[in-house]
């Protein structure tokens, strides 16, 4: 039986405020959500208006439900797996250069930077600094395969504090692809990459946006260019006669 409009509309602002509140960070990636009868009674709607805007959230890829004793509905984490699968098989197969793959990400990262700065919030830095305290521990214990894994983290934090999920996919499949290249051609960590890290945080607290696009931009082009000497120096090297 379809469903009223006087539901419809209910069940549509359901969905907008579940949606909202994931924008703004008060629902993260692995929240879990209340039972349907709670969010009705929540929301002073029917359980048919909460289960048809718990269809429309899952069906958007915003929730996902998961069954078993620890099942429930869940805000669903971004998936940039099948986004960085396409860019490596467009380096592979289609020829798309190291130069065209870091650029985008430069240009990528620094609206993420001025979005982070406008929208984020103290918790969000808060979490960037933990991040960065934790590659700066792996990086004294020189494990630095675990230490480029940890630098995505960074990243996507930053991607998260815009409160945009399209901008969130896509700094982590690129930054993923460009940290998978760098392991691949066995380029060594940049020293001064946390403390980069660190400057363009008390930027994004003082709410100094064009400072912290300005240092983003400026750390991903020596970052860059750092990367682009190991991959030719390694292409040299596999090229050189036995």
């Amino acid at each position: 039986m379809s469903m009223m409009a006087g539901e419809t509309r209910v069940f549509e602002g359901i969905s907008k405020d579940i949606r909202s509140r994931v924008d703004r960070g008060e629902l993260r990636p692995g929240d879990k959500l209340s039972s349907e009868r709670d969010l009705a009674e929540q929301y002073g709607a029917s359980r048919s208006a909460v289960r048809e805007a718990l269809r429309s959230l899952e069906r958007g890829g915003v929730i996902e439900l998961r069954k078993g004793p620890k099942g429930g509905t869940f805000i669903r984490q971004a998936d940039a797996g099948l986004v960085t699968e396409s860019l490596n098989d467009a380096i592979i197969f289609a020829g798309v250069s190291i130069a065209s793959l870091t650029e985008s990400r430069t240009i990528v990262m620094t609206a993420v930077a001025r979005l982070a700065c406008e929208r984020g919030t103290e918790a969000d830095f808060d979490r960037m600094e933990k991040s960065i305290a934790l590659t700066e521990r792996l990086t004294r214990e020189g494990d630095f395969d675990a230490r480029r894994v940890q630098l995505l983290d960074f990243y996507r934090l930053m991607g998260q504090a815009t409160r945009n999920e399209v901008l969130l996919i896509l700094v982590s499949a690129l930054t993923d692809l460009v940290l998978k290249l760098m392991s691949q051609y066995n380029a060594p960590p940049r020293s001064t990459t946390t403390q980069a890290h660190k400057r363009i945080v008390r930027c994004l607290r003082r709410r100094a946006c064009e400072e912290a696009v300005a240092l983003m931009a400026g750390h991903l082009d020596k970052l860059h260019a750092h990367f682009r000497k190991s991959a030719l120096d390694a292409g040299a090297t596999n090229s050189s006669p036995k």
